[in-house]
């Protein structure tokens, strides 16, 4: 099912870049869209809600209303209330520890130096929504968010099929403090937030996985209002040795192919043995997945699994993916750690299942994607926090440095900065020459 690979094989170029189809056409429709919520607002997602999420709404029913809410948690089970509750913890006092302070540094000339860290004051969060239920993602959106301070916490998610939230999802964002929710998802969503309509008002920024529709608006509307990162289709990438449990390789990389026919689950490993193992478990857990179809177009379009001489080999051709997920699961995964360059979040060892990471560890399961790990991080409390540069000069510390700012201003031609210290030091006379 799966093919065994050298790691200078072609192939594995296609799935290191995956890309998706129509791309282009894709982003003229979106381009359409956010042209369309600009324009006429709130009855463009009216419009756009009936046509691809086949539901009818006026403009007042957009806004989950308290009522809502509260039916919810009579809708949800106390498992379920427990679960949300431990990951709520997990995930808060995580990202806790993310938190920075503005800070001052006062030196002996009089210069003064620092920065303020200020919460963004609105920001947008996209949970994907419709048939399925989200309820991690609304977490792993909105807490770094609270955490950070953010007042405004505006979520959009699209409806089922009735016009209704999932349950589960509005329970979620309540606990986690999420201010408003509107049943609108799609690029329209994205477009509402980045330009505000009546309902909707303008956020600051715009965080959250969802489809390519998704992902293209926000690159769109980037520039009107800040984003996390443009998502793409989740991956999990095992470095594993001899070693290694066949059967939790490939569960773990199931629990990746299941998400998406888009999808990358890929297997590096010293030994043919342990490889030829695991695609015989692969085909064995497949069968009775429920997902099975998507997993099997996932694992055949970009799954792989690749042999090479040495862990150390492995670990080169790990960071040259930057996966999303990359699970360590040899024997002493602490060794290897050292060698990630590239990575959205690391697993190490044979009982930390990339799962858990979703769901309720602590760290963030809102990654970079698609190689981007080379320079994107995940979604974090910085993430929400602007920073501004704090300057203060005393007289004598300008009379020290101010001539080294003349002389770098005129270098570059520009008198009026010259003249700007020049007057302070020399009065408006000695301004001119």
């Amino acid at each position: 099912m799966l093919e065994i690979l050298h790691p200078a094989h072609p192939a594995l170029k296609n799935i290191i870049t995956r890309k998706e189809a129509n791309r282009d056409k894709i982003t003229e429709a979106v381009a359409e869209i956010i042209k369309q919520v600009k324009q006429v607002g709130d009855s463009a997602l009216c419009r756009y809600t009936a046509q691809f999420d086949k539901v009818h709404i006026n403009p007042s029913q957009l806004e989950v209303q308290p009522e809502e809410i509260k039916d919810a948690y009579d809708k949800v089970d106390e498992h379920f209330l427990s679960a949300l509750s431990l990951a709520l913890r997990n995930i808060t006092k995580y990202h806790e520890k993310q938190l920075r302070t503005s800070w001052f540094e006062p030196e002996p000339d009089g210069t003064m130096l620092g920065q303020l860290l200020r919460p963004l004051e609105r920001v947008g969060i996209y949970v994907p929504g419709g048939t399925a239920a989200y309820p991690s993602s609304v977490l792993m959106n909105a807490l770094p968010a609270k955490v950070a301070g953010v007042k405004e916490i505006i979520m959009v998610t699209p409806p089922d099929s009735q016009g209704q939230i999932n349950p589960h999802t509005l329970v979620a964002a309540a606990e986690a403090g999420v201010t408003k929710i509107f049943r609108v998802g799609g690029a329209q969503a994205i477009a509402s937030m980045a330009v505000g309509t009546t309902t909707i008002e303008k956020v600051d920024k715009i965080t959250g996985p969802g489809n390519i529709y998704v992902t293209l608006a926000k690159q769109q509307v980037y520039g009107l209002v800040d984003i996390d990162m443009l998502a793409g289709p989740s991956e999990v990438l095992i470095v594993a040795d001899r070693e290694a449990d066949p059967a939790y390789i490939a569960a773990d990389m199931l629990s990746q192919a299941e998400h998406d026919v888009m999808s990358s689950a890929v297997l590096i490993t010293e030994s043919r043995s342990l490889a030829e193992a695991v695609r015989y478990e692969l085909t064995t857990q497949l069968s009775d997945l429920p997902r099975h179809e998507v997993a099997r177009k996932s694992l055949a379009n970009f799954g792989v699994i690749v042999v090479t001489d040495s862990l150390d080999e492995a670990m080169v051709l790990a960071n040259r993916f930057a996966p999303e997920h990359l699970e360590l699961m040899v024997n002493n995964p602490h060794r290897l750690l050292g060698q990630v360059v590239n990575a959205g979040a690391v697993f190490l060892g044979a009982y930390s299942p990339e799962p858990v990471g979703d769901y309720l560890a602590g760290p963030n399961h809102i990654l970079p994607t698609g190689g981007t790990a080379r320079f994107f991080s995940p979604l974090n409390v910085d993430s929400f926090i602007k920073k501004t540069s704090v300057i203060s000069f005393s007289r004598h510390a300008l009379e020290q440095t101010g001539p080294a700012v003349i002389k770098l201003a005129q270098v570059e031609g520009l008198d009026a900065h010259a003249r700007a210290v020049k007057i302070r030091l020399f009065g408006k006379e000695g301004s001119i020459s």
